[in-house]
């Protein structure tokens, strides 16, 4: 009867011990996890960066789940933000432009793939990022996984901050993301030994590599080493056949580390005021 009160006094111990230390882990770093209260007093006790992550959802080949920018933009972006402190993500923009719709042009020719107008989705992030001033953020930050609308982010970025000349909100296009996660991440895959058609431009070595490091089961692990696999009829560009989470997981640092250190810097730039455009 000892050994069971005993038994039963240290099962509740450990139900309570986990009890707190659920109360005590981190709060989220996503938007979408809080209620507007604890956005509230985040900003008054100085969350005042968010991340508004792009992704888009496009033909990856047949080996890599449409998904693979948002899941990729979602978790780097959320990584990011942890590291930085004090910073939120914002839902990932997931609708994007992909080509043309009618005759289908570049990845629209696969089924799957979504594509918007160009000022749709700049109307998108500029909406976005005026309802993050409204609330209160400082600096709102501007990344995206896929090259397609780089240039994109850089004019949204701009123009509101020509809109927002003199006050305390500044927009942030971060360049580093994507330099890191195409040029970056390259080199560090071709010093390991891989050339170049192997590596690829999309969904080839560095580019599967990258999302099997962020969600594996995205990855179709039977499709790596199909014959057909690099063939341009597939939308491959590159041979994924030797990807895999180690590799990509090289990636995965490089982006993190080079964007919070961009952004860092961004950051001190405006508190500085010597930010340019």
């Amino acid at each position: 009867m000892r050994n069971r009160a005993a038994f039963v006094y240290l099962f509740v111990a450990l139900l309570i011990g986990m009890a707190g230390a659920r109360a005590a882990a981190a709060p989220s770093v996503l938007l979408d996890d809080l209620t507007w209260t604890e956005v509230r007093d985040g900003l008054r006790t100085g969350t005042t960066t968010i991340i508004i992550p792009v992704g888009g959802t496009e033909q990856n080949g047949p080996h890599m789940a449409l998904g693979k920018h948002n899941v990729r933009a979602a978790f780097l972006s959320a990584r990011i933000a942890a590291r930085l402190g004090h910073a939120l993500v914002a839902p990932v923009v997931s609708y994007v432009p992909e080509g043309r719709v009618s005759p289908p042009g570049g990845h629209m020719r696969f089924p799957g793939t979504i594509s918007v107008p160009d000022e749709a989705f700049a109307a998108i992030l500029a909406g976005a990022a005026r309802s993050f001033k409204q609330h209160g953020f400082l600096d709102i930050v501007l990344v995206g996984d896929s090259g397609n609308y780089q240039g994109q982010l850089k004019e949204v970025a701009a123009r509101l901050n020509r809109e927002w000349a003199g006050s305390k909100t500044r927009a942030h296009y971060i360049a580093a993301y994507y330099q890191a996660a195409t040029d970056d991440f390259n080199r560090t895959l071709r010093e390991r030994g891989f050339k170049e058609q192997q590596i690829g431009v999309h969904a080839g070595l560095a580019d599967t590599s990258l999302l099997m490091a962020v969600d594996a089961t995205r990855v179709r692990a039977d499709r790596l080493q199909a014959a057909d696999a690099a063939a341009p009829s597939t939308g491959v560009a590159g041979d994924p056949s030797q990807s895999s989470a180690a590799l990509g997981q090289a990636g995965v640092d490089l982006i993190t580390d080079r964007t919070v250190a961009a952004i860092r810097q961004a950051i001190a730039a405006h508190a500085s005021g010597t930010t340019k455009e």
